[in-house]
């Protein structure tokens, strides 16, 4: 079945509750064995002593949903998932608020972890997203991702 491409950006920091109401709106969903949820948080690393107060992320956003479009009908084909969500912040997150949100589900936990994993990864590696540390006072340096 082929799928529309979904809009996965947020302004800003991904609140708690709406991860909590995403998982709840699942619970109807009967066939539902496994869910496998990835959530990236902002670090307050230190570089060069200074402390990391938030990221700035910005995108190429149209290229990036294509992108994402192709990786998500890809995980789709490669594993026996029922849902698949992902939500990526824009703008500023402050350290220790939610910038990435990935959530899978199957009727067995390997492939909800299996995919789950692959979205990550292909994430951070594929899409055209880019976040500026921002140091406490002022200051930033361009984040690489690992």
């Amino acid at each position: 079945m082929k799928r529309t491409p979904k809009n996965i950006f947020r302004e800003g920091a991904v609140p708690a509750s709406f991860i909590g109401e995403s998982i709840q709106k699942h619970s109807t969903k009967k066939e539902i064995g496994a869910h496998s949820i990835f959530l990236g948080q902002v670090r307050a690393d230190e570089a060069d002593g200074k402390k990391i107060e938030a990221i700035e992320y910005t995108a190429y956003e149209e290229m990036a949903l294509e992108k994402m479009h192709e990786i998500r009908e890809s995980v789709f084909e490669r594993y026996p998932i029922t849902c698949m969500h992902v939500y990526h912040s824009l703008g500023k997150v402050p350290a220790g608020e939610i910038c990435l949100f990935v959530f899978t589900s199957s009727g067995h936990r390997k492939a909800a972890i299996d995919a789950c994993n692959e979205l990550v990864e292909r994430i951070k590696a594929e899409l055209p997203v880019w976040g500026r540390e921002l140091f406490e006072g002022e200051g930033y340096q361009w984040k690489v991702n690992s």
